[in-house]
């Protein structure tokens, strides 16, 4: 009787671990998609990503790269300071989106060029987004604003 619950228990952890295994491996493969790494312009130039991967770049909306094709085309360069990348995007613009700005892109890096999805902007005069505060400061090129 003693062998058969010992027996019992060990096939139950068993089979809880090979439970806990199965679903990490499906919840894992179900992400796959959702998750979105970010990127500096100075990273994608050193190691572009895949036509077919799907990331956020940000950094500052470069001075007097910011045009406006036919339709809602719109073409600009995101740098850190030391990395340029081009940036396409089809879409309205946040309002509070422009040149000397931050903004985080999502979108994918196709023949040198990353084509935005998503674009997002700065909502006030001072704000950041953390990634781009952490790169702009990984190339010393980021000022602390003024309050």
């Amino acid at each position: 009787m003693k062998g058969l619950k010992k027996k019992r228990r060990i096939q139950v952890i068993a089979l809880a671990v090979v439970a806990l295994a199965l679903s990490t491996g499906l919840i894992g493969y179900a992400m796959r998609d959702g998750i979105n790494f970010f990127r500096s312009p100075t990273e994608v130039l050193a190691e572009p990503p895949r036509a077919t991967e799907v990331f956020r770049i940000g950094g500052l909306v470069e001075e007097g790269s910011l045009k406006r094709g036919q339709g809602q085309a719109i073409t600009f360069n995101v740098t850190d300071g030391n990395g340029i990348v081009p940036v396409t995007y089809r879409g309205i613009l946040p309002d509070l989106f422009e040149e000397n700005q931050g903004m985080i892109g999502t979108g994918s890096y196709v023949n040198g060029v990353f084509e935005a999805s998503e674009i997002l902007a700065k909502h006030d005069e001072t704000y950041m987004p953390k990634e781009v505060v952490d790169a702009l400061k990984e190339q010393g090129v980021y000022v602390e604003p003024e309050s």
